[in-house]
């Protein structure tokens, strides 16, 4: 596990390149709310929303999220403690006014940036 890169994934370069071609300025790998031990990978501060990139296997894909069969107990445990504290996350932001939006390894980033840029334009609108 310690080999998986948690910063600066492909998925997430690609997006972050999409985002500054539709002219938005952002920051990266910052915590949204002081005290709360959470980072976003991408920021867009003025708009207050808070974009996180989503691995497929560890943040259990509806489409692509596969149970391993050996150390299953571990792994069903650690997926789902993943998935509760991305909901936790989700609903501390909403409550301190930031919109939280999830975006899947397997997205397209084009469309992902396109849909996060629609939803910066109607926030800071």
């Amino acid at each position: 596990m310690s080999r998986q890169r948690s910063r600066d994934t492909k998925v997430e370069v690609e997006l972050r390149r999409q985002l500054h071609r539709l002219g938005l300025r952002f920051r990266i790998h910052r915590r949204p709310l002081k005290g709360v031990r959470r980072e976003a990978d991408v920021i867009l501060g003025p708009a207050r929303i808070a974009v996180f990139v989503d691995g497929c296997f560890w943040h259990g894909c509806p489409e692509h999220a596969t149970w391993p069969r050996n150390n299953a107990e571990f792994w069903r445990t650690k997926i789902e403690r993943n998935q509760a504290r991305d909901r936790d996350t989700d609903a501390k932001l909403a409550a301190a006014g930031w919109l939280s939006v999830r975006v899947w390894e397997h997205e397209e980033p084009a469309e992902a940036a396109a849909r996060i840029a629609a939803l910066s334009a109607t926030r800071r609108a």
